[in-house]
């Protein structure tokens, strides 16, 4: 899209430079003519034809397309584009129907390229925004991607949000990768099996700093509270144990077997 990198060293992930937005108004935003040839979209593109080409059907491909409120934050700033969401809901809407087609466009080439499944981070933060801001702004447009985008989607967003669960179980997402600040009893008593959770192994406390018997813990909690799918809540700090990361399928394999056996 054009926005400034901090590119960090090789123990962190690299970052937007929000305090440099490339935005200022909803007439600035302009896709580029190049977005699914520029090399960095290209390269992503590229990965997945390759996986596909190597492992046919033998593994699950997920690639990654991110929504129009992260987007937003992303081009405008976080501060900028939640000042104008409060201010100025109209012009807020023109924004997000204008970045969707980013979110479209890049997806469909990536299920064209050969993606199984699709994540979808869209940043309405539990720390930042409400649930009742979720069922304004993004409610409609998930769904609109849960239509257009025809692979099951895995919907991100970080924090506490447990107050939009209901609204993002309205969606048709197929998952919601949910984060370590929410139960997993009260998220599945919301969700009701209508959307998947994925997650919510915490990654600052648990995953980075302690060890694999902490791991273990919070994977049989989200087990026993019967999360389909569990892993990281979110990206995993760069420095995090491999021990840690492989404590999370050793434990989900032990939970199950120990059932099979009783």
């Amino acid at each position: 899209m054009g926005c400034k990198i901090q590119w960090e060293q090789k123990d962190n992930w690299p970052t937007v430079k929000m305090r440099e937005p490339i935005f200022q108004d909803v007439e600035d935003i302009k896709i580029p003519a190049d977005l699914l040839t520029h090399q960095d979209t290209h390269c992503v593109l590229e990965a997945i034809r390759l996986l596909r080409k190597e492992f046919g059907n033998e593994v699950a491909i997920i690639g990654k397309t991110m929504g129009p409120w992260s987007l937003g934050y992303h081009c405008f700033g976080v501060e900028p584009f939640l000042l104008l969401s409060l201010d100025n809901p109209g012009k807020t809407k023109a924004c997000l129907d204008k970045l969707k087609k980013v979110t479209i466009e890049f997806g469909l080439a990536q299920i064209e390229a050969g993606a199984d499944a699709l994540t979808l981070p869209d940043h309405a933060t539990g720390d930042l925004v409400s649930g009742e801001y979720y069922e304004r702004y993004l409610r409609d447009l998930h769904i609109e991607f849960a239509e257009k985008l025809r692979v099951p989607l895995i919907l991100h967003i970080c924090g506490k949000t447990e107050d939009r669960m209901e609204f993002i179980a309205q969606t048709g997402m197929a998952a919601f990768h949910y984060d370590s600040k929410n139960d997993p009893m009260e998220s599945m008593r919301i969700m009701r099996n209508r959307t998947s959770l994925v997650g919510n192994i915490n990654n600052p406390e648990t995953l980075f700093s302690k060890g694999p018997e902490d791991v273990r813990k919070e994977v049989i909690k989200n087990l026993d509270a019967g999360v389909q799918l569990v892993g990281p809540e979110c990206a995993i700090p760069l420095q995090t144990a491999i021990e840690n990361l492989k404590e999370i399928p050793k434990a989900v394999k032990d939970w199950h077997r120990d059932r099979v056996v009783h």
